[in-house]
C-alpha cells in the first residue's frame, strides 16, 4: 500500500513521461486534483492515507450562544456582555468505506479504535469568538476572544466577555450583534499498525493520522435600549459680564420616549461662575415637551471673555414611580467682555461739569425774573 506521499512522487514521474506540448496541461490538471483533495488550510497529516480509511462520519459540532443577564440598557451605557456557549453537535451516521475480512486481526483492531477516535468528531477544538456591530449606534469595544474547547453536550466553563458603547443619542429599540464562532473540528481519521500481537491483543506500532478543517458558525445576539425620558439643552440665552454676572436661561427638551414627572434641573457652577440658585423646577416633561430653566449667575471680574461650559443634570420621577437623575446636560454659554467704565477722575470731572451747568443755568433764570 502506497502512502499519500508516494502517490504523489508517482504522479509526478508520470508526468514527465509525457510528451512536451502536453506537459503545460497536465502539470496545471494535476495541482487542480491536489487542490480538490486536500483542505485549504492544510496539507493531510504525515501518516493519513484517504484510500485506506474504514468509516465516513457524517455530522459535527453545533454551537449554541446565550446571553446571560439582562439584554436592555439605557443611552450612554458601557456594560460588558456575558456569553454562554453549549455544543449541541451530533453525529448524524457513520458510513464504512472498507470491508474487514473475518480474520484479519489487524484490520479488526484497527476498525475498532478508528470508530473511538470518529466519535469526537463533534468536539469543537479552539474556539475564537469575535463579536460585530453593523450599527453605528453600538461600538463593540473589545476583540477577538479565546473560547477554549468544547465537547459535545457540554457548556462553557466560564462565559466569554465582550464590552459595548452605546451612543447616548441612540434611539430606543433591538439592536442585532452579529457573533462568530470559528474552530477546528475533526474531518476524519486513520488509524495504521504493523501486526496483530496475540499475546498482548493490540496492533504493535500503531499510528493515528487526524484530519481537522476549520469551521466558522454566525450567531445574532440582541440588546435592547430601553424607553425612557433623555433630556437637550435646546436654547441657552442671557449676558454673562465679569464681576457682573446675569440671568441664564437654558430651555430642556424630553426627547426621549417617557414622561419624566417633577423635573428639576441642578446645575455644577464652576470657574469663573457661581450662584447660590443652582437648582430650578421644569415640572412634569412629556416626550417632546420643552420647559425653561432660569439660574441667577455670578461671573468672576477675572474671567476671561470667551466661551464656556457648565454641567447640568435633571432629577425625575419616571413613569414606574423611581427617582431618576439623567446623564449630564452640557449649557454652552460664553461670558461677553466687560462693559466700559469712566476712570475716577472723569467721573469727578463730569459730575462738577453738570453741577456748573446746573448752576449757571438756575443763575440765568433767576436773572431774567
Amino acid at each position: 500500500m502506497y502512502t499519500g506521499k508516494e502517490t504523489r512522487i508517482m504522479r509526478m514521474h508520470q508526468v514527465m513521461k509525457m510528451n512536451k506540448n502536453g506537459f503545460f496541461v497536465a502539470v496545471t490538471t494535476l495541482l487542480i486534483l491536489c487542490w480538490a483533495v486536500l483542505p485549504a488550510q492544510a496539507a493531510l497529516p504525515k501518516n493519513f492515507d484517504i484510500s485506506d480509511n474504514f468509516y465516513t462520519v457524517y455530522g459535527g459540532p453545533d454551537l449554541n450562544a446565550t446571553l446571560i443577564g439582562d439584554n436592555e440598557f439605557s443611552r450612554g451605557d458601557t456594560v460588558t456582555l456575558n456569553i454562554e456557549m453549549m455544543n449541541k453537535g451530533l453525529i448524524s451516521g457513520f458510513k464504512s468505506e472498507k470491508d474487514v475480512k473475518v480474520g484479519s486481526y489487524v484490520d479488526q483492531m484497527l476498525q475498532q479504535a478508528e470508530m473511538q477516535y470518529e466519535a469526537q468528531a463533534t468536539t469543537a477544538v479552539g474556539i475564537l469568538a469575535t463579536l460585530k456591530s453593523d450599527d453605528p449606534n453600538i461600538k463593540v469595544k473589545s476583540g477577538s476572544q479565546q473560547a477554549g474547547t468544547l465537547k459535545q453536550g457540554k457548556q462553557s466553563s466560564s462565559p466569554t466577555k465582550f464590552t459595548i458603547e452605546i451612543n447616548k443619542n441612540a434611539s430606543a429599540g433591538t439592536y442585532p450583534l452579529s457573533l462568530e464562532l470559528s474552530y477546528m473540528y475533526q474531518n476524519n481519521v486513520q488509524v495504521g499498525g504493523d501486526e496483530f500481537d496475540s499475546t498482548t491483543g493490540i496492533v504493535t506500532n500503531k499510528k493515528v493520522g487526524i484530519w481537522y478543517e476549520n469551521e466558522t458558525q454566525k450567531q445574532t445576539i440582541k440588546i435592547k435600549i430601553k424607553e425612557e425620558p433623555y433630556f437637550e439643552a435646546t436654547s441657552v440665552t442671557g449676558e454673562l459680564y465679569p464681576d457682573e454676572g446675569g440671568m441664564l436661561y437654558v430651555t430642556y427638551k424630553n426627547t426621549g420616549e417617557k414622561p419624566a414627572k417633577d423635573a428639576t434641573v441642578r446645575i455644577s457652577a464652576a470657574d469663573p461662575f457661581s450662584t447660590t440658585d443652582d437648582q430650578s423646577y421644569l415640572g412634569t416633561l412629556n416626550p417632546g415637551e420643552s420647559a425653561v430653566a432660569v439660574f441667577k449667575m455670578a461671573v468672576d471680574e477675572t474671567a476671561t471673555p470667551k466661551p464656556y461650559s457648565i454641567n447640568s443634570e435633571i432629577l425625575y420621577e419616571d413613569a414606574d414611580g423611581h427617582n431618576k437623575i439623567s446623564d449630564s446636560v452640557k449649557i454652552n454659554t460664553k461670558v461677553l467682555p466687560a462693559k466700559e467704565k469712566l476712570p475716577g477722575y472723569q467721573m469727578v470731572t463730569g459730575v462738577a461739569f453738570m453741577a456748573l451747568a446746573t448752576f449757571f443755568i438756575m443763575l440765568k433764570k433767576k436773572s431774567q425774573d
